[in-house]
């Protein structure tokens, strides 16, 4: 028997495990993608089978593997400046209205390799820096992942040639970066120090994490049961300031998920204003 082999009862049960971990809905259709990801798993745990490996997964006491299983699973593929439209939004129309010199606080809700939050940081040196900005506010970044290995690449801030040739400008490329060997590249000193990271299940509680203004969450709902999305929906709209905003991805929508959110028409774009009758 193929040691890449998974049965059917196998790949139920484990779609069951990962949805009930991190709300991941899998769907029959995706058996190619738990070769792919947890194969790698097979050598670093000296299992012999992926039946073996999913079989191990399940037990509660293997937490490393568990660990590591989700963190496979949930890494999902990201680039700098993702759409344009939606960093284009916050230089000339979000910051612009929160800018009152109070502190201005955003969340990266799944900051993968960290391109999403040090796009965001970008955006806000290019809009603080502009010759029409005469500005006196704080601005801070939160990241969060559910990835330890995703958060580490974040927090090291170094990127190679191919990472960083994905949605970034060669002009953004020389202001932000600087070389730091090895043929990598790391990102500028006050960027960093801008956005600070967090482990974070979206299915938890965000309650620790304060209040903010602006919530990017782009691109993560999909993989999730609407039941699901709708319950991270109504966590981020207790988590915004009065008329805060919620930036979802291009092809995501918040019909039937909440009514906490008035939809504001963008050129081009669409985000969700925070209702004001919310407290």
């Amino acid at each position: 028997m193929n040691s890449n082999t998974l049965g059917d009862s196998d790949y139920r049960v484990f779609c069951q495990f990962l949805e009930q971990q991190c709300g991941i809905v899998l769907g029959d259709s995706k058996l190619y993608l738990v070769k792919s990801r947890l194969s790698p798993l097979m050598t670093r745990f000296q299992i012999g089978t992926l039946a073996e490996l999913v079989s191990k997964t399940l037990k509660p006491t293997e937490r490393q593997l568990r660990a590591a299983v989700v963190d496979a699973m949930t890494t999902n593929e990201t680039l700098w400046f993702r759409d344009t439209y939606p960093y284009e939004l916050l230089k000339n129309n979000l910051l612009p209205e929160l800018d009152k010199g109070r502190p201005i606080k955003i969340w990266s809700a799944a900051s993968s390799s960290g391109q999403e939050p040090y796009s965001i940081g970008m955006t806000i040196d290019e809009y603080r820096t502009s010759p029409s900005v005469s500005s006196k506010s704080m601005f801070s970044v939160l990241g969060t992942d559910i990835s330890n290995t995703m958060l580490d690449i974040c927090k090291n801030a170094e990127y190679d040639n191919l990472a960083l040739s994905r949605g970034l400008s060669q002009e953004r490329r020389s202001k932000y970066f600087a070389d730091s060997g090895n043929g990598m590249m790391q990102v500028r000193a006050d960027i960093r120090r801008l956005v600070n990271f967090r482990h974070l299940n979206l299915l938890d509680s965000y309650q620790l994490l304060g209040k903010f203004d602006v919530i990017f969450c782009r691109n993560v709902l999909i993989y999730f049961s609407p039941e699901i999305k709708s319950q991270i929906i109504n966590k981020f709209a207790a988590q915004l300031n009065p008329n805060g905003y919620l930036v979802l991805g291009a092809s995501e929508s918040m019909s039937g998920l909440s009514d906490k959110f008035e939809m504001v028409r963008c050129n081009p774009g669409i985000v969700y204003r925070k209702k004001a009758s919310l407290l």
